[in-house]
Parts: C-alpha cells; sequence; structure tokens
C-alpha cells in the first residue's frame, strides 16, 4: 500500500488554486542573472562597496553629532564640575561626579579630559584604579 507522502501520489494530487501544471517560479537564480552580474561586476560591485561605506560614514557623522553638547552646555556642565571639585580640595572619583553632576560617565569623562588638556583640572589614579580629579592649584598634595 502505498504512503499518503509518496512522491508519486503527491505529483498526481492537484492542489486547489493551483491547476494541474506545476512549473518552477522564476527566480534570481536564473542563469541570465548571475550572466548580467558577471558581464558587469566591475560596474556593481565598486557601486555596491561606494553605497555601504557612505551607509557607514553617515552613521558614523550621526552617532558623534547625537553624543555632542553645543557649547553653552558643555559650559555649564564645565562650571557645575569646577563647583563640585572647589567643594572637595582633595579632589573627587569620577563616579562621584557622575552622581554630582548628573552626567552620563562617558560624556563626564570626555569632559574632565578635555578640561585637563586646557590646564584647568588635574587629576592622578590611585591605588584602587579610580581616577580623582581636582581644580589644578586648589588644595591637595602636589602629584
Amino acid at each position: 500500500m502505498p504512503s499518503l507522502f509518496s512522491p508519486s501520489l503527491l505529483a498526481l494530487t492537484p492542489i486547489p488554486g493551483l491547476g494541474t501544471s506545476l512549473e518552477k517560479p522564476a527566480s534570481s537564480v536564473d542563469p541570465n542573472y548571475f550572466e548580467m552580474l558577471e558581464r558587469n561586476s566591475h560596474i556593481v560591485y565598486p557601486a555596491l562597496a561606494m553605497v555601504v561605506l557612505g551607509l557607514i560614514t553617515a552613521a558614523i557623522l550621526q552617532a558623534s553629532k547625537a553624543q555632542d553638547m553645543d557649547g553653552a552646555v558643555k559650559a555649564e556642565f564645565k562650571k557645575l564640575i569646577v563647583d563640585e571639585l572647589r567643594r572637595y580640595p582633595a579632589g573627587l572619583e569620577t563616579p562621584a561626579l557622575a552622581s554630582a553632576t548628573g552626567l552620563d560617565r562617558s560624556k563626564l569623562v570626555r569632559l574632565l579630559d578635555q578640561m585637563q588638556q586646557d590646564g584647568v583640572l588635574i587629576s592622578h589614579t590611585t591605588t584602587q584604579r579610580q581616577t580623582v580629579w581636582r581644580v589644578k592649584g586648589v588644595g591637595g598634595a602636589a602629584y
């Protein structure tokens, strides 16, 4: 007795809505499609690479713009950081400054590094591997 799922039985059974003729649909595996790609590969693949590089560049620029602060906001946070550090002459660690200012830690570190390059702040690393920041010329030992 033949099984219900045997290939010979399935081939003879008409599928409702499709009729009795079973043909392969046209698809991208058509040899003409691959021949066209091979004939124009010197144009298609470099163009595709340029589009991908353009998208990556646009994404990087968009991400960098989203993380930057405008000048007024930056100046306000710098003033807040200096005021907070003047309250603690021995300096503050980065997590304490982040909680005091309400800034994201990565943005805070970027601002602190910029202020250190400008000569406003100095820093040193403790034995617990924490960076302590303080205002240049205010209290604390010379490092």
